[in-house]
C-alpha cells in the first residue's frame, strides 16, 4: 500500500476490502478493472477486486473463522446454514462452486445439491 499510507479514508474502507479479499493500491497504479475510490474530490485509493473463484475461497475461510472450526467439523444443520449463506452470496454461480463448497464441508456434491433443493422446497 505504498503511497496511500495512513489516510483515514483508507483506514475506514480497509475492513471492507479485506472482507472481500480485495487489494488496495495507490490510485496511480490502478488498472482498467480496478475501482478508484475518491474522497472530497481527490482519488485516495484503488481497489483491485478478487476473481470470483478467489472470492469463494475467501468467503469459506471467513465462515470458518466466524465459526471457530473447520466447516467440515460442523453438524448437518450448521452445514445446511452455510450452504444457505453461500447461495445468498452467489457462491454457486462460480464455476466449480458446488465442488469447492462440498470439499470445504467434507460432503459430496450430491449432499450440497440436496441442501440447496431442501431450501427451495421449504
Amino acid at each position: 500500500m505504498t503511497g496511500i499510507g495512513d489516510d483515514p479514508f483508507v483506514t475506514a474502507v480497509k475492513p471492507l476490502v479485506d472482507a472481500m479479499g480485495g487489494e488496495m493500491l495507490p490510485p496511480g497504479q490502478a488498472g482498467p478493472d480496478d475501482v478508484v475510490l475518491s474522497w472530497e474530490g481527490a482519488d485516495v485509493v484503488a481497489v483491485r477486486l478478487p476473481q470470483l473463484a478467489d472470492s469463494l475461497d475467501h468467503i469459506l475461510a471467513a465462515l470458518e473463522r466466524k465459526r471457530g472450526k473447520p466447516l467440515a467439523a460442523l453438524d448437518r444443520k450448521a452445514k445446511q446454514e452455510v450452504v444457505r449463506i453461500l447461495e445468498a452470496r452467489g457462491a454457486f454461480s462460480v464455476r466449480h462452486g458446488v465442488e469447492t463448497v462440498a470439499g470445504a464441508l467434507g460432503v459430496s456434491r450430491f449432499t450440497v445439491y440436496n441442501y440447496l433443493n431442501r431450501e427451495k422446497g421449504a
